[in-house]
């Protein structure tokens, strides 16, 4: 039977930038109403209930119902490395993260991490995302284990890094059967998408670069997930290595692996023209302030990218990046182009955390702006979760609540997150799981 819930909704399925006003779908006393996980019907509560009489109606008055968040870009086995102290990303990468990821070899520590990973995303709101798992095909599979028994559209695949630390390195070989293998068994089960997935430059070979750009054509409906010129050191690094390459995305490029269905985090360091090349290209581009400001890379220039016609998202690039909350992560967006002059509007920010991001990664038909034929993920956002925010959004109008809830916003924002219109956190009762 189709279910109802009655709230203020808000999405964003258009950039502000480019469509203005008319980017802005709201209801102020909203019906959205699902059958099936899918958004049969949205509008005005007074106009929509008569064609559904005797619709089961949840009450959500006084919560901002959005779509679920959209993470472009996070390390689910960084989880536990969240807050580490004092490196910026190459040291951090030798003396942080790689022994973490030495750990998931092991098939029970990938489970439990994947587990509680993707309970804090629902916690946080993040209904779908793009996540980086490590070299080891065990820990691709324990994440979309875990994502298919949530019923979560997750992207995933195994890290290809033949010139990794010990423990963390494969081989060109062994990187494209395991890789086959994966795709095989996950892609298209449920709501899951591969990724093909080199680390970055500096951790490849040639030979399997290579690799990673016939893979991305032998499976045409897959992404390409990687790093690009996040840190100055890095940079120099990867010109070093590759002198014949003009910038760092022509590195990439020369081995096919820029397209439409590439998404590379960071892009703090871009020259003109690479930036014309990824608006050429179609490839994305996910933005990652929190990461970014905590391993003192730089600050992305949103202005410059918009300017170049750029596709964008929102990642949160834990663990590196210092909040799973997509709320906290427009919060620091907003900070970062306040420094560069160009303040982050409250709708746009909304928009590269939902369908702006959902797009990027190829799931715009799917999820990100609660249409009509939509799969129906959502969140209850409540502004008035702090005594704080209570006190600063009454009374407020839409835009300086969603910009106050976003610069003062954490999990404890999240009243509800629903997943194909089935709950899957509350904020306030026992946990739920499916």
């Amino acid at each position: 039977m189709p279910q109802g819930f009655r709230a203020e909704i808000l999405s964003v399925p258009h950039d502000p930038l480019h469509a203005g006003a008319e980017a802005v779908r709201h209801d102020a006393d909203g019906l959205l109403v699902v059958e099936n996980g899918i958004v049969a019907a949205r509008g005005p509560y007074d106009a929509l209930i008569e064609r559904f009489p005797g619709l089961d109606v949840e009450d959500c008055r006084g919560r901002l119902m959005v779509p679920g968040f959209v993470d472009t870009h996070i390390h689910y086995p960084q989880t536990e490395r969240i807050a580490a102290y004092g490196l910026q990303l190459l040291g951090w990468l030798d003396e942080h993260i790689f022994p973490a990821e030495r750990a998931f070899a092991d098939v029970a520590h990938a489970r439990d991490v994947s587990d509680f990973f993707l309970g804090e995303l629902l916690r946080h709101g993040t209904t779908s995302a793009l996540v980086f798992a490590t070299v080891h095909a065990t820990s691709v599979d324990a994440l979309f284990e875990a994502a298919v028994s949530r019923n979560m559209r997750i992207a995933s695949g195994k890290v290809l890094m033949d010139l990794g630390p010990e423990g963390l390195r494969d081989t060109p070989e062994t990187g494209r059967s395991e890789t086959e293998a994966l795709i095989a068994r996950w892609h298209g089960k449920g709501r899951l998408t591969y990724a093909v997935t080199p680390r970055f430059a500096l951790t490849s070979s040639d030979e399997q670069l290579a690799v990673a750009g016939d893979l991305l054509a032998a499976h045409p409906d897959t992404l390409l997930h990687t790093h690009m010129s996040e840190n100055v050191d890095e940079i120099a690094a990867v010109l070093g290595r590759f002198p014949q390459a003009s910038d760092y995305l022509d590195v990439y490029d020369r081995f096919g692996l820029v397209g439409r269905r590439s998404i590379f985090a960071h892009g703090i360091h871009l020259s003109d023209r690479e930036c014309c090349r990824l608006h050429d290209s179609g490839a994305g581009i996910a933005l990652c302030p929190t990461s970014n400001l905590f391993l003192g890379s730089g600050l992305f220039d949103l202005a410059r990218l918009d300017a170049h016609g750029v596709k964008l998202g929102m990642g949160s690039d834990v663990g590196a990046g210092t909040s799973l909350s997509m709320l906290a992560t427009m919060g620091e967006a907003y900070k970062v182009c306040q420094l560069r002059g160009h303040p982050l509007d409250p709708f746009r920010a909304l928009h590269l955390a939902t369908a702006g991001g959902a797009a990027m990664l190829g799931m715009g038909a799917q999820v990100g702006s609660l249409s009509e034929g939509q799969e129906a993920d959502f969140l209850l956002l409540d502004h008035a979760a702090t005594p704080l925010s209570a006190r600063r959004c009454a009374g407020l109008p839409l835009a300086d609540r969603l910009f106050a809830m976003q610069i003062l916003g954490d999990d404890r924002f999240v009243a509800r997150t629903y997943i194909a219109g089935a709950l899957a956190h509350d904020r306030d009762a026992v946990k739920v799981r499916p």
